[in-house]
């Protein structure tokens, strides 16, 4: 009963930023469980080949160009998925990026960049698609947010990310809140360190990889599979009680 819980056979799900590193596995995950994996990804070089990668392993995958900070192109890319396939079942808004500036250095076009990925995009995806999602009255959006979310980082300076982050977290319990009723759970992932291009600034630096290491109770980075396996399961069936919640994945960083 419980392991029938957690296979997505019969369901679309959609990955933002699904070509590379987390979202990569993610999508790997809920394809292996047995959905229909929608990749939406801007780059057409990556997202192509990540799609043929996880088809040519026996899974349903294709890719979707899409820019998730243009909310037009969000609608459309939403009612093309419905279009296709006549349902949405799930949403991973994984697309993000991150860097360091100092408070005091970061740029109104760095800090607009950052939270126009990070989160306003977040908010146009749970919006569009979440539209098919209430009308139908079932469905499951995890979002991507970060132990950044919860504390502040050190030694790296990243306010206006860690301010991201938290928009992200405190989103989805709103969602949460206001879609419980129409038969639609909304969660977040909270990543720690995972060893993926976007850390690899931070882990070639001895002096900020040694701090994260210290001060990670299982000391070292996770891998992106690590976090894959816990948005399969609050996408799943298993997680059908569970709503509003942030899942932290970091090794036990914020339990110190």
């Amino acid at each position: 009963m419980y392991l029938e819980q957690m296979k997505m056979t019969g369901r679309v799900a959609v990955v933002t930023g699904a070509g590379r590193g987390i979202g990569f596995e993610i999508a790997r995950a809920l394809g292996e469980a047995g959905a229909m994996v929608v990749m939406a990804e801007l780059d057409e070089s990556s997202g192509p080949s990540a799609a043929d990668t996880l088809s040519a392993s026996g899974m349903q995958a294709e890719f979707l160009q899409l820019d998730v900070t243009d909310s037009a192109a969000v609608n459309r890319a939403a009612a093309d998925v419905m279009r296709r396939h006549g349902r949405i079942d799930v949403l991973v808004n994984n697309a993000g990026t991150a860097n360091n500036p100092a408070a005091l250095e970061c740029s109104d076009e760095t800090y607009r960049r950052l939270m126009a990925l990070n989160l306003d995009a977040v908010f146009f995806c749970c919006r569009e698609f979440g539209r098919y999602m209430t009308a139908a009255r079932r469905g499951a959006i995890v979002n991507i947010g970060s132990m950044s979310g919860i504390i502040a980082n050190r030694p790296q300076p990243q306010a206006h990310y860690n301010t991201s982050k938290a928009g992200v977290h405190m989103l989805t319990k709103s969602l949460a809140c206001e879609w419980a009723q129409m038969g639609v759970r909304v969660n977040a992932v909270a990543p720690g360190y995972i060893a993926t291009e976007m850390t690899m600034r931070g882990r070639s630096k001895p002096e900020w990889f040694g701090c994260w290491t210290d001060m990670t109770p299982m000391g070292r980075c996770g891998e992106p599979k690590e976090v894959a396996a816990a948005v399969l399961f609050l996408a799943s069936d298993a997680a059908s009680y569970i709503t509003g919640s942030v899942l932290s994945v970091d090794g036990g960083y914020t339990a110190w």
